[in-house]
C-alpha cells in the first residue's frame, strides 16, 4: 500500500463522533519507530490500533499484535488502572492510556480497535467504534443479548465497518477441513450435530468487599444493574453471571456452535425451534448460570443441533454414512478415507485465512481492512452464532420451547418471551 493510499483509507474512516465526551485527540510526535525501517513498514503503511479492555483475552490480543509489523498500537483503554499500566508498559512510550473508551475513539489517527471487555460492554463499545469510523475486532460472544447483536450488525453496515468477531476457530485448518468434508457429502447426508461444552462452575456466597482503589466499579458495571463489588463478580469470573454474560453456553458455545453453523451452511440464518431438554442451576452462591444442560435446536431443513454440557469438549457431525469429530488440535473421522481423499474441484472449499491459527485470524482482519472485504467471521456471522447461544439460555431459564423466526428475529409461539431478547440499560447508558 502506498502512502497516498494509506492516507485516503484513513480519511475515509474518520467520521463524526458527536456522541463523544468532548475529548480532543492529543498531538503526537513522529518518532524513529514511526519512520519504519528494514524490519517493519513506515507508520503511513501500518494500521494504527487502539485496545479497549486489556485483561486476560485483551492482554493476549495485545501481546500478539504488538509483534505484528503491520500495525502500530497507539492507544489503550481500561477502567482498571493495574491492567492499563501493565499494558502501557508493554506497548511503549508511543502509546497513550485512557480511562474512557470514547476519548480513545475520538482520536482521528486510530484506524481500528480491538474490543475485549466483559460481554455486557461489547455492544456499546463496538457501536460507538463503528460510528467513529473505526474498524473493529470484537471478542466472542459478540453480544449479551439478541437485540444487541442485531444493533451491532446494523451499525457496522451503516458505517462500512470491517468487523471481525473473535471466533478464531474459523481460522483453524482442522475446523475448516471438518466443515468442508461435511458440506462435500463425505459422511453422506448430514443429519445432526452435537456440541459438548462442559459443565458450568459454581461458587459459594461472597459478601460485598471494598472496591480496589485501581478499579472504577461503577463504570465496570456500566449498563448492567447496580451491584456491590465482590472479586468473583468481575474480571474473568464475570462470565458466570447472567447480568454480564451467559455462562458456558456463550463461553464455549459461541465457539463450537459457530463451527456447526459453518458446517451446516447456515451462517446467515439459524434454528426455528429451540427445546430445553434438561437444566440445572445453582441454588446458592454468587454465580447463577446453568451448571449442566442440554438444548435441542431444530433448523427449517430438519437438521438438529444438540448443545449440552455432557461429553468430550468438541463438535460432532453425524451423517448417514459416517461422522466427523473436531476440536482444537485434532480431527477424527469414522473412516480414515473420509479425510485422506483430497477435496476436488467440485467439492466445497470454504474461506481460508492466510495463516490458519490465531495470528491468521488477526491477519485476516488486517487484510480486510486494507481491501474493505468482509472477514472470515464477519459481524453477521458472529451475531447468528451468538443468537443460537442466547436462544438456548432463554429456553433453559424459562423452561419453554421457543419457535423462532430467524429472519424477523422474534419468538412466534409465545410473544411474552420476546422481552428476553433485550436487557434494560442502567442510566445513562443506551444504544
Amino acid at each position: 500500500m502506498s502512502q497516498s493510499e494509506s492516507v485516503t483509507r484513513r480519511k475515509l474512516l474518520q467520521k463524526g463522533t458527536g456522541w463523544a465526551v468532548g475529548a480532543v485527540a492529543a498531538p503526537y510526535v513522529i518518532t524513529g519507530t514511526a519512520l519504519g525501517g528494514q524490519s517493519q513498514p513506515s507508520a503511513a503503511n501500518r494500521i494504527t490500533l487502539g485496545f479497549i479492555g486489556v485483561n486476560w483475552m485483551g492482554g493476549g490480543h495485545l501481546d500478539m499484535l504488538l509483534t505484528n509489523k503491520r500495525v502500530h498500537t497507539r492507544a489503550i483503554c481500561d477502567i482498571d488502572k493495574d491492567h492499563l499500566d501493565k499494558a502501557l508498559a508493554k506497548a511503549g512510550p508511543d502509546c497513550k492510556g485512557y480511562h474512557d473508551y470514547r476519548e480513545l475513539l475520538a482520536r482521528p489517527d486510530i484506524d481500528a480497535v480491538v474490543i475485549a471487555t466483559p460481554d455486557h460492554w461489547h455492544a456499546l463499545c463496538a457501536i460507538h467504534a463503528c460510528e467513529a469510523g473505526k474498524d473493529v475486532y470484537c471478542e466472542k460472544p459478540l453480544s449479551l443479548t439478541i437485540r444487541e447483536a442485531r444493533a451491532m450488525v446494523n451499525a457496522a453496515r451503516r458505517n462500512g465497518t470491517v468487523f471481525q468477531v473473535g471466533s478464531q476457530q474459523r481460522s483453524g485448518s482442522n475446523f475448516r477441513l471438518a466443515c468442508e468434508l461435511v458440506r462435500s457429502g463425505r459422511i453422506g447426508k448430514l443429519q445432526w450435530a452435537k456440541v459438548a461444552i462442559g459443565e458450568g462452575p459454581t461458587c459459594g456466597h461472597e459478601p460485598p468487599q471494598p472496591v480496589p482503589p485501581t478499579l472504577d466499579w461503577n463504570t465496570w458495571l456500566g449498563p448492567a444493574p447496580w451491584a456491590e463489588y465482590t472479586p468473583k463478580r468481575c474480571h474473568v469470573d464475570f462470565r458466570w453471571l447472567y447480568d454480564y454474560s451467559g455462562g458456558k453456553m456463550t463461553d464455549w458455545g459461541a465457539h463450537h456452535n459457530d463451527i456447526v453453523q459453518w458446517g451446516f451452511g447456515t451462517d446467515h440464518t439459524g434454528p426455528v425451534k429451540i427445546e430445553p431438554i434438561s437444566a440445572t442451576f445453582p441454588t446458592t452462591g454468587l454465580w447463577n448460570t446453568a451448571t449442566s444442560f442440554e438444548v435441542k435446536h431444530t433448523y427449517a431443513n430438519g437438521l438438529v443441533l444438540h448443545t449440552c454440557s455432557q461429553g468430550v469438549n468438541g463438535v460432532w457431525f453425524q451423517g448417514t454414512d459416517g461422522w466427523v469429530e473436531v476440536n482444537r488440535g485434532y480431527l477424527k473421522t469414522s473412516d480414515p478415507a473420509i479425510e485422506k481423499e483430497p477435496l476436488g474441484a467440485a467439492d466445497v472449499h470454504l474461506y481460508r485465512t492466510s495463516a490458519e491459527d490465531y495470528a491468521g485470524h488477526h491477519d485476516d482482519w488486517l487484510n480486510c481492512i486494507a481491501t474493505r472485504r468482509r472477514p472470515i467471521c464477519d459481524v453477521e456471522i458472529g451475531a447468528r452464532s451468538a443468537v443460537i447461544c442466547h436462544l438456548g439460555n432463554i429456553a433453559l431459564r424459562t423452561g419453554k420451547t421457543i419457535h423462532w423466526d430467524p429472519d424477523k428475529e422474534i419468538v412466534t409461539n409465545d410473544p411474552s418471551l420476546n422481552r428476553w431478547l433485550a436487557n434494560p440499560y442502567r442510566a445513562p447508558w443506551r444504544i
